[in-house]
């Protein structure tokens, strides 16, 4: 009892002398995520881009869309822990505050939302088109595509690659969940967050966690794009937990650069709306929130928590979940039957 009570204290002084020195670990989510100059948002482009990310006939199937994996209305990711594609296939992080991320995907090859969409439209494991061509095909083949095209870019011939993937990566960033408890809290409201999640919040800074955690999107410093915050892990890889759940078999960076020094190097997951995103690590072998926060508090700080301890944070996680914007399903143009069913 006594240590219990000494390692809480410990933590509030932690917490405190944290949050003093770094302030900026405790940042709200902005209104709005920024945008790069060469692609403004505007609501043509919107209203294209949402088109595009729940129309499936732009995979070889015809069955799959963007949405498929990212589902708007289950948080933005997939239940499934690993996409049903071929190797190597990881699970589906959400798109919800996506548009805050330097860096974009597990292993962060992707310095964009614009580049990582482009990525996304031909791999095995994604969208998983033989090239970029048959979905220009496609897309020129529909007028009512035509049209938003011309609504959303200017020039004679707007439906191109490079106008698509700036219309998703523009609808990406309207997905945006602001106003959480966290936030409301940090701005002030000191009754946003309940006693629980107030300990849950200093024992996560006690013992760790925004050491990789931090910035408004809790997904590593407040970087410029390109310079996200790549991480080890596991950190402690003899922990019985990184046996158990396969921590291992995926190399992370490695498996894209076949460079020593990036073997097992992740970019930094988000912790926002993490109670829509089960399951849950990089292959989707953790089912549930509790066990997550035992396992990387064993593989990456080497501590085993007490049930309190893991139960506040999960109470603190919880209040990360921020507004969903009503999203209501577009009007796909009509198709000309003669892509694949």
């Amino acid at each position: 009892m006594l240590k219990s009570i000494t390692r809480l204290v410990f933590g509030v002084l932690c917490w405190t002398a944290l949050a003093a020195a770094h302030d900026r670990e405790w940042l709200p989510l902005p209104a709005a995520p920024p945008e790069p100059a060469d692609n403004p948002t505007t609501p043509g482009k919107v209203a294209l881009g949402k088109a595009l990310f729940f129309d499936p006939r732009f995979s070889p199937g015809g069955a799959t869309s963007c949405n498929t994996c990212h589902d708007l209305m289950n948080g933005g990711a997939d239940d499934r822990p690993l996409p049903p594609q071929q190797a190597p296939a990881r699970n589906a992080p959400t798109v919800w505050n996506a548009a805050f991320h330097t860096l974009q995907r597990w292993d962060g090859r992707a310095t964009s939302l614009e580049e990582q969409t482009r990525i996304a439209l031909t791999d095995r494991a994604e969208m998983a088109l033989p090239g970029t061509t048959v979905m220009l095909q496609r897309l020129r083949a529909i007028p009512g595509y035509r049209a938003l095209f011309a609504a959303a870019f200017a020039g004679k011939a707007p439906v191109t690659i490079d106008n698509a993937v700036k219309a998703l990566a523009a609808y990406e960033r309207t997905l945006v969940t602001p106003d959480a408890p966290y936030d409301r809290y940090v701005k002030g409201e000191k009754r946003a967050l309940s006693d629980e999640q107030i300990r849950g919040m200093e024992t996560f800074a006690a013992i760790g966690c925004v050491k990789c955690h931090a910035g408004p999107t809790f997904d590593g410093a407040t970087l410029s794009n390109g310079r996200g915050l790549l991480m080890k892990s596991p950190t402690y890889a003899r922990a019985k937990v990184v046996a158990k759940y396969r921590l291992l078999k995926d190399r992370g960076r490695f498996e894209l650069t076949k460079h020593p020094g990036d073997d097992h190097l992740w970019r930094v997951p988000t912790l926002r709306n993490l109670l829509y995103t089960a399951p849950y690590f990089h292959n989707g072998a953790v089912p549930t929130l509790e066990e997550a926060v035992r396992v990387m508090a064993k593989t990456e700080l080497d501590q085993n928590l007490v049930d309190s301890d893991v139960n506040a944070i999960v109470a603190f996680l919880g209040a990360l979940s921020g507004g969903f914007p009503e999203q209501t399903l577009p009007r796909l143009p009509p198709g000309t039957g003669m892509l694949p069913r």
